[in-house]
């Protein structure tokens, strides 16, 4: 099945979305009525799809942002806090990340305690 995502905005208390490759609008009062909507604009035109409708307002914008930023500094303090050689456990204490997200993230990032080459002699 297709998958298609849109953007709704939030108007008089209505959501209104616009699937703009096949010109197909929805609305509803809940995000999940505009994504039903969407579909069955789509069902008209012989389009089977899954519709994954974000809204968005500058407030929602805003929030993301801020979270964008937050995962930014996060990734940033663990890495630092890495190459230190800080104990995974001490991480996650000091940045308030589970211990699994250290690990995961220090695993990906390639900064795991260790994993620097040390000189030897």
């Amino acid at each position: 099945m297709r998958k298609i995502k849109c953007q709704a905005t939030r108007s008089d208390g209505i959501w209104v979305a616009h699937e703009s490759k096949h010109g197909v609008f929805g609305r509803g009062s809940t995000l999940k009525a505009v994504a039903g909507s969407i579909e069955q604009g789509l069902l008209l035109i012989e389009v089977t799809a899954e519709v994954t409708v974000t809204p968005v307002t500058p407030e929602l914008e805003k929030l993301r942002a801020a979270e964008s930023a937050r995962d930014a500094a996060l990734r940033q303090a663990v890495t630092a806090l890495a190459r230190q050689q800080t104990a995974p456990g001490d991480i996650a204490q000091a940045t308030g990340m589970p211990l699994g997200q250290v690990k995961l993230l220090l695993a990906t990032t390639g900064k795991a305690r260790g994993s620097r080459a040390r000189p030897t002699g």
